[in-house]
């Protein structure tokens, strides 16, 4: 073979070589401009999990309780002093200050009170391994005065949830995934509250009927949202507890509220007799 003809089956094949190599690069930048967009909408553990900014202070009772300025988890006023959220909040000793009034926890601007805790009470049964009376109350130093901004919701009388209550909703402000950041924005969900039957089959001897609601929506509650209030109407029915460990909102193992209803007797005891 003459070398002008190699010469030329040889430019041939770099040429073929380099429309192979530029096709396979061209496909890896496009396969690359689509990975955040695959990401996301394949991923539901967003916001308060598929849920939406709350419109700025329309949950005046909401507090963010926090150590060192962070935010830990979540509470609500039920009186000018008194402040409902979950048992397994606080460390032994742990020291809490509660954030009331808020909607961006970085804006100090937008009238929010810090005011320290003075007493905690954890329910005397409360139990971490098995999950059960997950609730605690807490006595703040110093009375809060009712604004546009502070005020309290107000807690269940009957011992049930009927299922002609309207839809229920959760906020907080906790993790926008099972492992990113807290959002400084409060965020909300709506959700339903699911039969007893469907979450003990779900949830099986960790839940129990007489001290626990468990709810499920297009959104719900993920880590740092624990203590928040789960509302019905205008009333908070429940206290978030716990959900699946490995998926926020997860429908397999919805999330599980504390009934307030329960343990009315003992908070109102409580807030009586605390001085």
């Amino acid at each position: 073979m003459s070398p002008p003809i190699l010469i030329f089956i040889l430019c041939l094949a770099c040429e073929s070589i380099s429309k192979i190599v530029m096709t396979i690069i061209i496909s890896l930048l496009l396969l690359a401009s689509l990975l955040p967009h695959l990401t996301f909408t394949d991923h539901v553990n967003v916001d308060i999990v598929n849920g939406e900014k709350a419109k700025p202070h329309s949950r005046p009772y909401m507090v963010s309780l926090q150590k060192e300025k962070n935010h830990t988890c979540g509470g609500f006023l039920i009186s000018d002093q008194f402040v409902l959220t979950a048992a397994h909040c606080r460390k032994k000793n742990e020291i809490l200050t509660a954030v009331i009034g808020a909607h961006d926890l970085k804006n100090e601007n937008e009238g929010s009170v810090r005011i320290g805790v003075k007493s905690y009470f954890k329910h005397p049964d409360f139990s971490l391994h098995l999950e059960r009376n997950d609730i605690m109350l807490l006595k703040l130093e110093k009375k809060v005065k009712p604004s546009k901004h502070i005020n309290w919701i107000s807690l269940p009388k009957k011992e049930s949830i009927k299922k002609t209550d309207p839809d229920c909703s959760v906020a907080g402000w906790g993790c926008l995934h099972i492992t990113g950041p807290n959002t400084d924005y409060l965020m909300e969900a709506n959700v339903k509250i699911m039969d007893n039957a469907t979450c003990k089959k779900k949830w099986g001897k960790t839940y129990s009927v007489s001290q626990m609601i468990c709810a499920h929506g297009h959104g719900g509650s993920c880590k740092g949202d624990s203590g928040g209030p789960l509302v019905c109407g205008n009333t908070a029915v429940g206290v978030t507890s716990f959900g699946d460990p490995r998926r926020c909102n997860s429908p397999k193992y919805p999330n599980v509220y504390t009934k307030i209803s329960k343990y009315i007797k003992w908070i109102h005891k409580k807030m009586r007799n605390v001085k």
